[in-house]
């Protein structure tokens, strides 16, 4: 039984939108099942109504409910599982959970390289990287904000198809890239910032997995050092077992 009292550390209301978002992703409510109502879900978590309807307001901005008028509120959908492994591809990734795939470019610039992406990406201490940020998105839903960084000598013309084809894997291929792989993940738990939450349309401070890697060519060369921010709530990530 969860107590709506002030001393605890999590909202109520985000306890609530965290048990249900993972009993949708258990599949104890399918895509097109009606939730219990307000009052059996206040009995339920013991809480009143409005902390209740807190929280599937929520859940309805995330994509995962939505209420329909005098009918009650009913699953849209279910976190996209997102396979982290040798292979990482957006798109690939995406289509394969069922979802429609888009990215939105923020931003495209070439600058010096900071000292943890010189030691990524095995650069001399003074090299130039281009540095791509944009949303990755799934059914429109923001689903993640990203950072990848590539060395700026073997990609020169990178900038100019990410602005115009957004895709990574085929601006690596346009410089002679085949084929790349990822070499090591670290994942870490986080809240998100203001900035972070406007653009993935979350609360700030919302529960967000950060995921740092390095991705290699088939020489094992660095060419992508990546940091990505999940929406907690959207995406289950899963570790594929080696090739």
């Amino acid at each position: 039984m969860t107590t709506d009292t002030p001393s605890s550390k999590t909202p109520i209301w985000r306890a609530i939108c965290s048990t249900l978002t993972n009993e949708i992703a258990e599949g104890i409510y399918a895509t097109g099942d009606k939730l219990p109502t307000e009052a059996a879900l206040s009995r339920r978590f013991g809480v009143n109504r409005h902390t209740v309807r807190h929280a599937l307001s929520r859940m309805a901005t995330e994509g995962l409910v939505v209420p329909r008028r005098g009918a009650g509120v009913f699953v849209t959908g279910t976190p996209t599982d997102y396979p982290i492994g040798k292979r990482v591809r957006f798109h690939q990734n995406i289509t394969a959970a069922g979802r429609t795939p888009a990215k939105k470019v923020l931003d495209v610039i070439t600058r010096r390289a900071t000292a943890r992406e010189v030691e990524a990406l095995s650069l001399p201490a003074d090299a130039l990287v281009h540095c791509y940020e944009g949303l990755s998105l799934a059914d429109s839903m923001p689903l993640a904000l990203f950072q990848s960084v590539f060395p700026a000598d073997r990609f020169a013309n990178l900038p100019t198809i990410l602005a115009d084809k957004s895709s990574v894997t085929a601006a690596l291929q346009a410089h002679g890239v085949t084929d790349y792989t990822r070499e090591w993940t670290r994942l870490t738990a986080k809240r998100a910032t203001a900035t972070q939450a406007g653009l993935l349309r979350i609360e700030e401070g919302a529960p967000i997995l950060r995921s740092v890697g390095m991705n290699a060519d088939m020489d094992g060369t660095p060419v992508e050092y990546g940091r990505t921010w999940f929406v907690g709530d959207r995406v289950t990530l899963t570790l594929d077992t080696p090739d």
